[in-house]
């Protein structure tokens, strides 16, 4: 039974790492994008709030 403890021990550990290796090799991406000039998805700002009143257009007088 320990043996078997043990192996799932090493497996969750490597999982574990692979989970950190992943984690900062994404934040370091997105910083060199971010540099880079990348779109900042975090300060994007929605105009949704424009498309629920409809539009009104009137036709020019001949």
């Amino acid at each position: 039974m320990k043996k078997v403890l043990k192996a799932i021990g090493i497996i969750l550990a490597i999982a574990a790492a692979a989970a950190a290796v992943y984690l900062v090799v994404k934040k370091v991406l997105d910083k060199k994008k971010a540099a880079e000039g990348g779109e900042d998805l975090e300060s994007f700002v929605s105009c949704s709030c424009l498309e629920d009143e409809p539009i009104l257009v009137e036709d020019k007088p001949e």
